[in-house]
C-alpha cells in the first residue's frame, strides 16, 4: 500500500499486523466476501482465513468499536451474485455509525459514510438485508432504547456515494434491545420481518413495508434471562405458494429456541379465531395476503453456560435454487461452539458436533459465525482470540483447528527485537508476553515467509508494563516488569528453542547440542501462582501417574502445561498453556509498580525504573546479568521515569521523567560492579517527557514530549555537558515514541521515526554533523499512511538492527493503545 505523502527516498510497506478482538458479543462479522471483520479497540480490522494475515485496520472511530456486519450477508448472495464490491457497517460505543466500501480482489478500502448521529449511546447490534443489487435495508440498537431502521442505496457505478435516510425509529423503553435480525418476506408484495430481543427477556417480532413504518405484529415470551442473539432463516418452500420461515434465538437462560413461523393464506383465518389459535397454537399474525402461525418447534438444550451467539448455515444455491440447511452453529460461554441438527429419522434436533477450547484459562466464547461455504466455522473468546475450525473430512465430518491471526486484546506498552534471532518481544496490558515470528515454512503468495505468533512465554497477574531482551549471542532470556515491585527474569526452555529452529525451516540436528546445555524443556504455572516453574528433561519423560501431597493439598488442581516442539505455527489452544518459559529470578528493590526497563549492548546490565512521586522512589537501578545483583542506584529525578536508554558503546545511559526533565550518566566498568556519574541534567521540555532515543554512531540523542516537540541534543567530547542541537517543528500531536536508527554511518545520516498520541508515525531524515554537512539538519522523509497507522496512542517504536546495510530494507515495529503490533519494512531508496 502506498503511503500517504513523503520526499519520495523512502517507501513504506506493511509486513504485519498483530491484534486482538474486542471482548464484545456482535463484534464479529463474515460475510461473502470470505473476509472477516471485527473491531480492535477503536479500528476495524479485515483479516483473511485463507492466508491467517490482519491485511488492514480501517481508522475512524473515536471510541471502541462494539458491532460490525457485512451489508451483503452470507444470506443475500443469491439476490445480487457475485460483487467487486462490498460494504461493511461498523458500530462503535460513542453512538456512531460507520459505512466501509472495501474492494478484496484489489485491497482497496476507504470510508462510505457516517450515519446520522441519531443514537445517544453505544451501538450494540447491526442488522441488515439486500432487497436489491443496490438497496439495503438495516437496523440498528443501543443501549440508549432506540431501534432505527435505514435504507442504504449504494452507487451503481465505481466511485459514487452512499446515499442514507432513516426509516423509522423504534423506542423500546428501558431495557434495551441487544439482538436484531431482519429478513424478507416471500411473496409479491413483500416487506420485511425485524426481530428484535433484549433486556426485557421477551422477542419482538415487527412487520414494515420497504418505505414506510414498522409495527409490532407479536411477542414472544418463553426465555427466562436476556436474549443475546436472533437469526431468521431463509425460507423453506413447501410448494402451493405455502413457506416456513424459522427464528433461532439464544438467552443466557443456557437455551436455545427454535421458533417456526408457518404461512397460509390469509383468507382461510377467520378473525374470531385470532384470539384462541393464539392461544391454543401460539401468535398469529397477517402480513399483506399471508397469515403466519408462530410455535415452538424446538428447545435445544445442551450448553453449560449463557449460549452468546446463534447463526443458521448459509444458504446453499444450487443453480436457481435456493436451499437452507436445517443446520444451526451457537457459542457459548461454556468454552464450546455446536452445530446443531434434526434427525433424519425422527425430526428432533440433537447436537451433531462440538468443538472448543480446553485449555484451563479459557472463559468462554462470545460468538461463533459461518464461513460462506458453511464448511468452516469461526468463534471469537474471552482473551481477545480467534478459534477457527474446518471440515476436513471425506464422507464424514471431520473438524480441525486452523491458524488464525492473533494479538493482544488490550494495551501494548513495550516491544523488544531479539538482535541475534528474527523475532519480536511484545508485553501488554492483557498480562501476557507474547513472541511474534516470521514462519518460513508458511509463505505468502509473493513467496515471503508469514508472520504469526509463536509462543507465550508468560502468562501473568498483573498487567505488564515493560520488557528487554537481554542482548549478546547465547541463550534466549528477558526481563519483564508489571504493575508488581519485582521484575522477572525468564529463559528460554528447549521446547522454543527447537520450535524456533523449525520456524526459520532449518534441519532439527542443528539443535543437537541444546540437549546438553539446556535441561529445561518449558514451564508450568502452579495453581492460583505467578511465578512459571521449570519443567526439566529427566521430569518431563518421567509419566506423572502418581500424586504428590502438594496436589492433595492445593484448592484447585488444573493440568499440568505440556512443552511442545511445534513444526507449525500454535493455534490459541496450545500457545496458552503449552509455550511458557520458566523464570528464573527475581529483581526486588523498587517501591512500586515497574514503570522501564532497558538492556545494554553489551548484554550485561539492565537498568530499570518505577512509578515514582518522590526522589527516593524516582531511583534508576543498575542489575548485573547473570548474577542479578543490584549494582547502582542511579538518583537524579523526581517523578516516574518514562524511558530509559543505553548509548550505542553504553558509556552512557540516557534517562527522561514525567518531571520534564533529561539526564545523561557516565557508566564505568570495575572490578566491583559500576561507577556512575550525573554528567547533565536538563529541564528539556515544557510537559512530560515520553520518549528518547540515542544516535547509534554517535553520542546525539533525540527526546520526545507531550508538547508535541523533538529535540536533538548532542554530548560533548569530554562527556561533561549536553548541548541542545535542534528542535524539529511541532508536530501534530503528544510525541510519545521515537526510534533512531543509521542508514549510512560514515555519512552520519540516520532515520528518526516519530510516534504519537493520535497514533501516527512519520519517519524524518537527519544528518548529523559531517565534513560533507556541518551542520544538523532534519527533514521529514514520509508520513505513513492513516490505514497503516494505530488509531490511538504509539507506545513503543523500534528498529531492528541490520547488519546488511546494502540491501536497503529496514524493520521498524511498533505497539499501541488499540491493542495492536506493527511491522514495517522501510525501503531505504
Amino acid at each position: 500500500m502506498a503511503p500517504a505523502n513523503g520526499g519520495g527516498d523512502l517507501a513504506v510497506e506493511q509486513v504485519f499486523v498483530g491484534a486482538g478482538c474486542n471482548r464484545i458479543v456482535n463484534n464479529v462479522s463474515w460475510g461473502p466476501s470470505g473476509l472477516v471483520a471485527f473491531g480492535a479497540q477503536n479500528a476495524v480490522a479485515i483479516f483473511c482465513p485463507q492466508s491467517a494475515q490482519i491485511l488492514t485496520t480501517l481508522p475512524g472511530h473515536k471510541a471502541v468499536v462494539n458491532c460490525t456486519q457485512w451489508v451483503l450477508t452470507n444470506k443475500d448472495i443469491h439476490k445480487v451474485g457475485q460483487k467487486e464490491l462490498h460494504y461493511l457497517l461498523s458500530g462503535s460505543a460513542d453512538g456512531v455509525i460507520m459505512a466501509w466500501e472495501i474492494c478484496p480482489s484489489q485491497r482497496i478500502w476507504r470510508p462510505a459514510l457516517q450515519f446520522p448521529g441519531m443514537h445517544k449511546k453505544g451501538v450494540t447490534c447491526l442488522t441488515s438485508v439486500m432487497i436489491s443489487a443496490t438497496v439495503a435495508i438495516c437496523a440498528s440498537t443501543s443501549s440508549d432504547g432506540i431501534v432505527h431502521i435505514w435504507k442504504i442505496t449504494f452507487p451503481s457505478m465505481d466511485n459514487g456515494n452512499c446515499q442514507i435516510s432513516c426509516l423509522d425509529s423504534l423506542s423500546v423503553g428501558s431495557k434495551p434491545m441487544v439482538a436484531l435480525s431482519l429478513t424478507m418476506v416471500p411473496g409479491e408484495n413483500c416487506g420485511l420481518l425485524l426481530a428484535m430481543g433484549g433486556l426485557d427477556q421477551k422477542i419482538h417480532v415487527y412487520y414494515g413495508d420497504l418505505i414506510g413504518k414498522f409495527s409490532r405484529v407479536c411477542e414472544l415470551k418463553d426465555h427466562s434471562d436476556w436474549i443475546r442473539s436472533l437469526d431468521f432463516s431463509q425460507p423453506v418452500m413447501l410448494g402451493e405458494g405455502k413457506h416456513n420461515l424459522f427464528l433461532v434465538s439464544s438467552s443466557q437462560d443456557k437455551t436455545i429456541r427454535i421458533w417456526k413461523l408457518a404461512s397460509s393464506p390469509a383468507s382461510e383465518l377467520k378473525k374470531d379465531d385470532i384470539g384462541l389459535t393464539a392461544y391454543i397454537e401460539g401468535p398469529v399474525f397477517v402480513v399483506g395476503s399471508t397469515r403466519y402461525q408462530v410455535s415452538l418447534e424446538s428447545l435445544l438444550i445442551g450448553h453449560e453456560d449463557w449460549v452468546y451467539s446463534v447463526e443458521w448455515q448459509p444458504p446453499i444455491l444450487n443453480g436457481s435454487n435456493l436451499n437452507q440447511p436445517m443446520s444451526i452453529l451457537s457459542a457459548s460461554m461454556d468454552k464450546t461452539m455446536m452445530i446443531w441438527r434434526p434427525e433424519r429419522n425422527t425430526g428432533i434436533w440433537m447436537n451433531i458436533v462440538t468443538v472448543g477450547e480446553l485449555s484451563h484459562s479459557a472463559l468462554g466464547f462470545y460468538g461463533g459465525h459461518w464461513a460462506p461455504d458453511g464448511k468452516s466455522i469461526l468463534a471469537h473468546g474471552y482473551g481477545g482470540s480467534f478459534h477457527l475450525w474446518r471440515d476436513v473430512g471425506f464422507g464424514s465430518e471431520n473438524w480441525q483447528p486452523q491458524r488464525v491471526p492473533l494479538g493482544h486484546f488490550a494495551s501494548v506498552f513495550d516491544l523488544a527485537w531479539c538482535q541475534f534471532a528474527d523475532y519480536l518481544l511484545t508485553v501488554s496490558h492483557d498480562q501476557t508476553t507474547r513472541i511474534f515470528a516470521p514462519w518460513k515454512n508458511v509463505k505468502a503468495s509473493d513467496n515471503r515467509a508469514m508472520w504469526h505468533e509463536i509462543a507465550r512465554p508468560q502468562v501473568h497477574g498483573h498487567d505488564i508494563n515493560c520488557v528487554c531482551i537481554i542482548q549478546g549471542s547465547g541463550n534466549h532470556r528477558f526481563v519483564s516488569g508489571a504493575d508488581e515491585k519485582v521484575a522477572r527474569v525468564f529463559e528460554a526452555p528447549l521446547s522454543f528453542l527447537k520450535t524456533l529452529n523449525y520456524a526459520w525451516a532449518r534441519e532439527q540436528g542443528n539443535f543437537d547440542t541444546f540437549d546438553k546445555e539446556v535441561q529445561i524443556l518449558g514451564a508450568n504455572m502452579s495453581a492460583l501462582g505467578l511465578s512459571q516453574k521449570p519443567v526439566y528433561l529427566n521430569s518431563a519423560r518421567e509419566s506423572p501417574t502418581g500424586t504428590t501431597n502438594d496436589a492433595m493439598d492445593s484448592l484447585e488442581t488444573i493440568p499440568d502445561a505440556v512443552p511442545t516442539v511445534f513444526t507449525e505455527p500454535p493455534v490459541e489452544e496450545q500457545l496458552a498453556w503449552h509455550t511458557l518459559w520458566p523464570e528464573s529470578h527475581k529483581l526486588y528493590g523498587h517501591g512500586n509498580e515497574l514503570f522501564s526497563l532497558c538492556c545494554n549492548h553489551a548484554g550485561t546490565l539492565v537498568a530499570s525504573s518505577c512509578k515514582a512521586q518522590s526522589a527516593n522512589v524516582a531511583e534508576i537501578w543498575l542489575w548485573e546479568v547473570v548474577s542479578w545483583k543490584a549494582v547502582g542506584r542511579l538518583q537524579s529525578h523526581t517523578l516516574t521515569v518514562t524511558q530509559i536508554e543505553f548509548s550505542h558503546d553504553d558509556a552512557l545511559l540516557l534517562t527522561v521523567s514525567r518531571d520534564r526533565q533529561l539526564s545523561v550518566f557516565s557508566l564505568t566498568k570495575t572490578s566491583d560492579g559500576v561507577d556512575h556519574k550525573l554528567i547533565a541534567k536538563h529541564e528539556a521540555h515544557k510537559r512530560i517527557i515520553w520518549a528518547c532515543s540515542w544516535n547509534p554512531v554517535k553520542h546525539e540523542f533525540a527526546t520526545g514530549s507531550r508538547d508535541k516537540t523533538v529535540k536533538i541534543w548532542s554530548v560533548n567530547k569530554d562527556s561533561s555537558s549536553v548541548n541542545l542541537l535542534s528542535t524539529l517543528p511541532q508536530f501534530r500531536d503528544s510525541v510519545t515514541a521515537l526510534a533512531w536508527c543509521a542508514c549510512n554511518q560514515f555519512r552520519n545520516t540516520g532515520l528518526l521515526a516519530v510516534g504519537m498520541d493520535n497514533g501516527f508515525i512519520e519517519i524524518w531524515d537527519v544528518t548529523s554533523g559531517s565534513l560533507e554537512a556541518p551542520a544538523f539538519s532534519a527533514t521529514c522523509a514520509i508520513r505513513l499512511d492513516p490505514f497503516l497507522c494505530h488509531v490511538s496512542t504509539v507506545y513503543r517504536l523500534r528498529w531492528k538492527e541490520v547488519n546488511d546495510s546494502e540491501s536497503g530494507i529496514l524493520k521498524l515495529a511498533s505497539c499501541g493503545a488499540d491493542h495492536s503490533v506493527r511491522l514495517f519494512d522501510v525501503h531505504v531508496k
